[in-house]
């Protein structure tokens, strides 16, 4: 067997912790004897929730803490005063060495201001962005930034633009992704002052393969494989993507069970159908890591079920093999 990626695992963030959590940390070490599930939280709930399912107990560990950091608390306050909460010990882990990667679905704030202060950037990396993969026709696209940075300037975007390219081409597979930076229009004079400012410095790069902006409709279509875009927008982007998705599921649905020649006409499909909805589903595109720290953070939703846990889990064994943080750190000539 080869060497064991250890994931910490957050039993206690989240809308659905510790069952769904938990639950999905199962559903991952049963799809991959590659993983140790390090799970960090109330030690009695959690050997609760493994006591409902069969697993491979040798590759577990339980983390026991007695604090919380809830999802309303001040994201610095939390992450400084209550050190040992799940969040906390578990960045601490990975910062440590003891763990290869840390999971999540508890405060998206906490998570940002743990991974900075606790785990570290690496050095060089001005602001690290989180990166969701979106579905595509053409695949998936990088979302990159969906929620770290509100605030951000052109040298970030830029950065964003480089590690969204160094994440796809080692991680995705795809050799020289296009890279577009979201706008309001086509044209290279269109955009607010961010925007603008981050174009030229975008065509200067010669390390990315940047094909100019792209607007929103055309992201489905696969136009490019990075969409480069600051927090606040990236995240209403992606909130409007896992919405229409959602309801695309549910209408088709709702037709193909309306009436009976409908759902003799659903039966002669079904395989075929759910095949092809399985691509606009988001659960299975995994967490958003947050790229260019010291060690491996992933976000996963705050309403996650055990699907979208255990495939944020499986992705750290793929971010490890990969070497993703050493790759930013070389391609990018980090000082």
């Amino acid at each position: 067997m080869s060497e064991l990626t250890r994931v910490v695992l957050d039993c206690m963030g989240g809308d659905n912790a510790p069952f769904e959590i938990v639950k999905g940390g199962v559903e991952a070490l049963n799809a991959s004897d590659e993983i140790k599930l390090l799970l960090v939280g109330d030690k009695e709930q959690i050997e609760a929730e493994l006591s409902k399912y069969t697993y491979d107990k040798n590759r577990t560990e339980i983390v026991h803490t007695t604090e919380v950091i809830e999802m309303a608390e001040p994201p610095v306050k939390a992450i400084r005063s209550k050190k040992d909460s799940s969040m906390v010990v578990g960045m601490k882990m990975v910062k440590s060495g003891d763990a290869d990667a840390f999971v999540s679905a508890g405060s998206t704030g906490a998570v940002l201001v743990g991974g900075q202060l606790l785990v570290g950037r690496l050095k060089g990396i001005e602001r690290p962005p989180l990166a969701p993969l979106i579905p595509t026709d053409k695949g998936v696209s990088l979302l990159i930034d969906c929620g770290a940075n509100v605030d951000a300037r052109s040298s970030h975007l830029v950065q964003f633009a480089k590690m969204g390219s160094i994440y796809m081409e080692n991680i995705v597979g795809i050799k020289n992704p296009k890279v577009g930076i979201l706008n309001i229009g086509a044209e290279e004079e269109k955009g607010n002052a961010l925007v603008k400012e981050t174009f030229p410095l975008l065509k200067e790069c010669k390390d990315i393969n940047f094909i100019g902006s792209v607007e929103a409709r055309d992201i489905p279509a696969g136009v490019c494989d990075v969409v480069v875009t600051e927090a606040f927008v990236g995240n209403v982007l992606l909130k409007t993507y896992e919405g229409v998705g959602s309801l695309l599921l549910k209408k088709i649905k709702g037709a193909l069970l309306s009436n009976l020649k409908t759902k003799i006409g659903a039966l002669l499909i079904k395989g075929t159908l759910k095949e092809t909805l399985k691509g606009f589903d988001v659960k299975d595109y995994g967490g958003a890591p947050l790229l260019g720290l010291n060690g491996l953070v992933v976000k996963t939703h705050g309403s996650s079920k055990s699907v979208e846990v255990c495939h944020s889990i499986l992705q750290c064994n793929t971010f490890k093999k990969q070497d993703i943080n050493g790759k930013i750190k070389e391609h990018m000539s980090l000082e």
